[in-house]
């Protein structure tokens, strides 16, 4: 086949490496001109690169690219279009993969899946958007190896397979600068359960109407967590079927969210790992992913956490929730469409001791703040160290400093990563 590879990134390159050791001929499409290409392979790299791709038998989308963005352009091509994680799904030598969604927690989620599958004595493999690509390690897995996936919107968008056990958490308005709408949005999620079949596993939970519809598309045995069958928490312990896993003081994992985390990866393990110590082992013990809700240092009495992860409104509410401490609270950078207003009310009834808004929102979020009546508001400086000296100078003995913007990164950083590592790099320097 004469195969076009739209975005030459890690998923990318782990595509390239599977479509070429089959023979196929390859054409790398980037929007990026300087893009680095394999030696002696065709490149098409620019403005440009979605122009004709009629002329091929197969189109690998790069998650981040809009399938409108190739149909507007090759209006004939939907049948082609692909990605490398529908490749991974249909070609899987085991049928033992989770796939967790929704709008936050996912990453969170399918760790603890991870690590738990793994106290359970099963060989597990964690890809998707956290981990590594899967096509990447197609070759290592057996018919008995577990595969976990992080899936994103972006990735849903147009799948046509689906895992056996599909995970929903909950889902709120996001990324609507990708999505058309909100309808869209939960349009894309539902199709990883819409392909489920009759002897796969939907779980959703069960507080989230829009979870509760997204699974709802599937053929399979649908069930909740956060309410029988699956976990709950009760009488301050995370249980299922009657049994306790641990308690909730006793989990590593800051905030009262994490607690529906927990209960959806506990309900999908519990679904081949009857093991309560095996659980307990990992919920007791994981203290969390790197720019989520991470703790970074204390200083003079004030703790400092990077929430960068967090790029919706929705998250930066619940990272504040996660503290009863009086609170310096960083908002703002690249806008999702998202308004502002429920996050200016929380902010508000809250009592936020202070907010330090930045980047191209931080006017956006000032006003909504104003709105509310909420004055204490300090205009951010135009550079990390800048803001975290403005922070400290805010804080008082017994504060927290929390990093958790409720927007995304791209009008001063590259990405989340790039800004938590700056934000600790920031943090870390003052003396």
């Amino acid at each position: 086949m004469k195969i076009a590879l739209l975005g030459y990134d890690v998923e990318g390159r782990a595509s390239y490496d599977y479509f070429a050791a089959q023979g196929h001929e390859l054409v790398i499409h980037d929007q990026n001109p300087a893009t680095a290409v394999p030696e002696g392979i065709t490149a098409v790299l620019g403005e440009n690169y979605l122009d004709g791709l009629d002329r091929y038998d197969l189109l690998v989308r790069t998650a981040g690219l809009p399938p409108k963005k190739i149909l507007d352009k090759n209006p004939s091509v939907a049948d082609k279009i692909t990605t490398h994680l529908d490749e991974f799904l249909k070609v899987s030598p085991t049928r033992n993969i989770i796939g967790v969604t929704g709008t936050k927690g996912k990453g969170t989620t399918s760790t603890l899946i991870t690590k738990m599958l793994e106290a359970g004595g099963k060989t597990v493999w964690l890809g998707g958007n956290i981990g590594l690509a899967p096509l990447g390690f197609l070759n290592e897995l057996s018919p008995d190896s577990w595969v976990v996936l992080e899936m994103s919107s972006f990735q849903l968008s147009d799948i046509k397979h689906a895992p056996h056990i599909a995970v929903c958490l909950m889902v709120v308005p996001e990324h609507l600068d990708w999505h058309a709408n909100v309808e869209d949005y939960v349009a894309a999620k539902t199709r990883l359960f819409a392909n489920q079949s009759a002897d796969d596993v939907a779980i959703y939970f069960a507080e989230n109407e829009l979870s509760k519809q997204i699974a709802s598309a599937s053929k399979g045995r649908i069930l909740a967590y956060y309410a029988p069958p699956g976990a709950v928490v009760e009488d301050g312990a995370i249980k299922i079927d009657g049994q306790v896993i641990c308690r909730t003081d006793e989990l590593k994992l800051l905030g009262r969210h994490n607690w529906q985390n927990v209960c959806a990866a506990v309900t999908a393990v519990w679904q081949e790992v009857h093991s309560v110590d095996a659980l307990r082992e990992v919920l007791t013990t994981f203290t969390g992913l790197e720019h989520r809700l991470e703790f970074v240092r204390e200083l003079d009495g004030v703790s400092y956490y990077d929430d960068s992860y967090g790029t919706a409104p929705e998250t930066a509410v619940v990272a504040m929730q996660a503290f009863n401490q009086p609170e310096i609270l960083i908002l703002g950078g690249h806008g999702k469409g998202i308004p502002f207003d429920n996050l200016a009310i929380v902010v508000a009834e809250k009592q936020i001791k202070g907010v330090i808004t930045i980047g191209e929102t931080g006017a956006e979020i000032a006003s909504a703040l104003r709105s509310q009546g909420y004055e204490t508001i300090t205009a951010g400086a135009d550079n990390i160290d800048e803001i975290v000296r403005q922070a400290r100078e805010l804080a008082q003995p017994g504060d927290v400093v929390l990093l958790s913007t409720a927007c995304t990164s791209f009008d001063m950083f590259k990405n989340y990563k790039e800004r938590g590592e700056e934000f600790k790099r920031a943090v870390q320097a003052l003396a």
